[in-house]
């Protein structure tokens, strides 16, 4: 070895020896050669500083991701991950050890441990192997819903205020009927003055959320919104085998991105204001796999990516670690990156000029130590990745190109046998399988107008007889004079108590008593 590669070899060393405990995502490669004697770790105590898992697709993200979410669940830390191209079902089953995998994991100085994790399979909808995860449209709220339905920041404003119509009045959104129905109320003759001192709701805009809303619905998309509403503290189990490893099955993502990604912000809003402040933890209650992270970003109003920001600001607060995943670290706003602490790149693929200024902008973004990072970023192979995370300190570890571990699950599908055994095992599925009905809005506003039935004739009554003189009655209190101002506070506190029952993403906080 040189006297820079002794100088490396050292300072790697030194940077990824952590006293406490720690993921195990692979070794240091130095001059090409694996090097055992340097085990790159991510310590679990940092974990809620967020992270970054990036790269070219077929570089190996897939992967990591399992094989990050087998060692959280061994240390008891449970995992969710959304399942994009149906390939981390193969965490609930043992992988069967090959001559390559093998060899792979010798030259680390490793042994093949094979293992089945704590798995709940979960899916939009109605998914074969998954318990439905459904939300109430109420639970939603109006920022995520307008995002679902791609209107603009006019629109958006629109439909907030039918969402106020419905909170104030008690009227339960539970799925996309529900929402249509207000709206239909709203813009009819009786309903229009309702919000006239708010602005109104125009019919144009009303029409233009209501085709939105009938084209979610031909497209099967009405399945995601009602009852029973998922309770987002159900991704906290932990079992006798490790932390549950959550997988939501999204099999076509590709042809509703938008609403596949914002149900994932939901999910993740939804944890932000259910859990309460737990501070620094020696590991995190949950870590959260945010794919396809780009396009949560997407034409995103300034609103929208402000809570987003916001959101991963805060969250680690209350025990949470975000991943985000996505092609490229410039698939992000800055004001994301800069809170991601922990960056497992993956190889880079340089095409065009644009490639080009891409990667000088990743490079920047990394700490210098003697990584060549224009050769380590651009000829990584597959299953090589670029990586440094924060130390027990909170510090940037040294850059190391590592060779990464393998998981001792299945790499890819389960078999349908443990499928389907795992969802008859599952003590969610009897909970949220069958969608409920109950009375909401379309029930109510249906109901209210319906013509009120003629009173009946009242039938002759003979006369009263006379009665015995009893003790005088109690005098009615007399009623209280007016008090504008007293009541002008009793309406102002609340208004204050209702808007306190949405969050940052105009999501629902807690459950309502209707």
């Amino acid at each position: 070895m040189t006297q820079d590669t002794n100088a490396l070899l050292t300072s790697l060393i030194e940077g990824y020896n952590f006293s406490s405990e720690g993921l195990e995502l692979g070794v240091a490669l130095i001059d090409g050669k694996v090097e055992p004697t340097a085990p790159i770790r991510l310590p679990l105590k940092m974990l809620n500083r967020h992270g970054l898992v990036a790269g070219a697709t077929g570089t190996g993200k897939t992967v990591t991701l399992q094989l990050m979410a087998e060692q959280l669940s061994k240390a008891g830390v449970p995992v969710f991950l959304a399942d994009i191209k149906g390939d981390l079902s193969g965490l609930a089953q043992e992988a069967v050890a090959s001559e390559k995998l093998t060899a792979r994991l010798a030259e680390q100085g490793k042994e093949f441990a094979p293992r089945a994790n704590p798995v709940e399979f979960l899916s939009l909808g109605e998914g074969t192997h998954g318990t439905p995860v459904r939300a109430s449209v109420d639970a939603f709220g109006p920022i995520l819903f307008a995002r679902v339905l791609e209107l603009n920041e006019t629109q958006e404003e629109c439909l907030q205020l039918i969402f106020h119509y419905a909170d104030t009045n008690k009227l339960p959104l539970d799925d996309l009927n529900d929402v249509k129905s207000v709206i239909s109320f709203l813009v009819s003759d009786e309903g229009a003055s309702a919000l006239e001192q708010l602005g109104g709701v125009s019919k144009a805009t009303a029409a233009v959320i209501l085709r939105g809303i009938t084209i979610m619905q031909s497209q099967g998309l009405d399945q995601f919104f009602g009852q029973p509403e998922f309770d987002t503290s159900d991704f906290l189990q932990v079992r006798e085998n490790g932390g549950v490893i959550n997988v939501l099955e999204l099999p076509s993502v590709n042809q509703q991105p938008m609403l596949f990604s914002t149900f994932l912000m939901w999910l993740l809003a939804d944890l932000f204001e259910d859990l309460p402040e737990a501070g620094d933890l020696d590991k995190p209650k949950l870590v959260f796999f945010l794919d396809e992270a780009h396009l949560l970003f997407k034409d995103a109003t300034k609103a929208f990516t402000d809570a987003i920001i916001n959101t991963v600001r805060l969250i680690r607060s209350k025990g949470v670690g975000l991943f985000f995943i996505t092609q490229s670290p410039t698939d992000l706003p800055d004001e994301v990156l800069g809170q991601l602490g922990n960056r497992i790149q993956h190889a880079v693929r340089v095409f065009t000029a644009k490639d080009q200024s891409a990667l000088k902008k990743i490079i920047q973004t990394f700490p210098v130590n003697g990584v060549d990072l224009q050769e380590a970023l651009t000829q990584a192979g597959v299953g090589e990745a670029v990586i440094t995370v924060l130390d027990e300190k909170g510090a940037p570890t040294p850059v190391a190109w590592t060779k990464m571990s393998s998981p001792g699950s299945n790499i890819g599908p389960a078999s349908p046998e443990v499928l389907d055994s795992n969802l008859k095992a599952s003590p969610l599925a009897a909970r949220y399988a069958t969608a409920v009905d109950r009375e909401s809005a379309r029930e109510m506003l249906e109901a209210k107008a319906q013509p009120a039935p003629a009173p009946e004739a009242a039938p002759e009554q003979p006369a009263p007889a006379p009665q015995q003189e009893s003790a005088p009655r109690q005098q009615r209190q007399p009623k209280a004079e007016p008090n504008p101002m007293r009541d002008m506070a009793v309406d102002a506190a609340t208004m204050i108590g209702r808007e306190l029952l949405r969050g940052m993403f105009g999501n629902r906080k807690r459950r309502r008593l209707w």
